[in-house]
């Protein structure tokens, strides 16, 4: 245009190198993320709905989130009571959003009284293995795009934005044992 044309054009461009350079590369973020806050609600709703119903009422079952720790940890009478138990956590996690993938359940074990004590894991971020496994996929789409393990979490880069999605759509596909999402889209 007029301004770029001439002496002030040039001038003009090289005092801003990146005026004639439109964003070339998109992003975003694949992660395993928690919501904590709806965990708490969703162990709420579940112990509510445990001390109601009536074949679960007698089985003094109690269940305890540990924020710190990410971690539930189930207290019941008997073998019934803890699978029920699980159920309806599982139910309670799936209509707060939250994807039982999450959910890492360990041996059950046995405690004083005849009683039965589970603990349940909550994943969060992507182990190193697990970023390896993604960033393998990503590369064998032979999709133009470019993969980095960043701690916890791969981020993708692209020119095009439709790659971009593909590779969502990928990701998406794969069947993990832990639950992916995918932020910071630019």
């Amino acid at each position: 245009s007029a301004l770029r044309s001439g002496r002030r054009g040039r001038e003009f461009e090289s005092l801003h190198p990146d005026y004639n350079i439109m964003a070339q590369n998109h992003s975003f973020d694949i992660v395993s993320e928690i919501d904590l806050q709806e965990a708490d609600n969703a162990v709420n709703q579940a112990t509510k709905e445990i001390h109601q119903r009536y074949d679960l009422k007698d089985s003094n079952t109690s269940l305890d989130l540990n924020k710190k720790e990410k971690n539930i940890i189930i207290n019941t009478r008997d073998d019934y009571s803890l699978k029920a138990s699980i159920d309806i956590l599982q139910t309670k996690f799936i209509r707060r959003g939250i994807s039982i993938k999450a959910l890492k359940l360990n041996e059950p074990e046995q405690t004083s009284g005849g009683r039965i004590k589970q603990k349940i894991d909550l994943q969060s971020g992507i182990s190193k293995e697990n970023t390896k496994k993604i960033t393998a996929i990503i590369k064998d789409s032979k999709l133009k795009v470019n993969a980095q393990i960043q701690d916890e979490q791969v981020r993708v880069q692209g020119a095009k934005i439709d790659d971009l999605q593909s590779i969502i759509a990928i990701i998406r596909e794969s069947d993990f044992d832990f639950p992916t999402q995918f932020v910071n889209l630019k």
